[in-house]
């Protein structure tokens, strides 16, 4: 049975949810903390404590407004990617669910859900284009 881009994404997205998998944000974190701290410091040198407390928290907006829909969950992302990215991580996965015999994407999803070696194949194909063509890390579990 062929399966579409839309259901090879669904597949993807089911899979990344049922393994808990995020985006690791620590990117974000390290800007937060730098943006806060050079803010505090600038502020002390103008302010005094006063000037640090009010530098502290325009670093804190500064960093929260650089980074504000930029986090996203693995679901939005696969959704949010443009047609051919999505035509290259299907045809990956029909290679490796190609030999498989579903009459549906229910069917396909236990199929996959019921092996590991197929998890462990399409969480390894999942996390290689998050990491080498995003340029992000994945975390698995909370």
């Amino acid at each position: 049975m062929y399966l579409t881009e839309e259901e090879a994404m669904s597949l993807l997205c089911s899979l990344s949810e049922a393994k808990k998998m995020k985006v690791d944000i620590k990117r974000q974190l390290w800007l937060t903390i730098g943006l806060m701290g050079a803010g505090a410091l600038v502020g002390n040198l103008v302010g005094g404590p006063l000037g640090q407390c009010i530098g502290s928290a325009v670093g804190i907006f500064l960093s929260f407004w650089m980074t504000w829909g930029k986090i996203k969950s693995i679901p939005q992302i696969l959704k949010e990617l443009p047609h051919a990215e999505k035509q290259k991580l299907h045809s990956h996965v029909m290679v490796i669910i190609g030999n498989l015999k579903w009459k549906d994407t229910n069917q396909l999803t236990k199929l996959v859900m019921g092996s590991e070696d197929l998890q462990e194949r399409l969480l390894g194909l999942l996390e290689g284009y998050l990491t080498k063509e995003l340029k992000t890390s994945v975390q698995h579990g909370d």
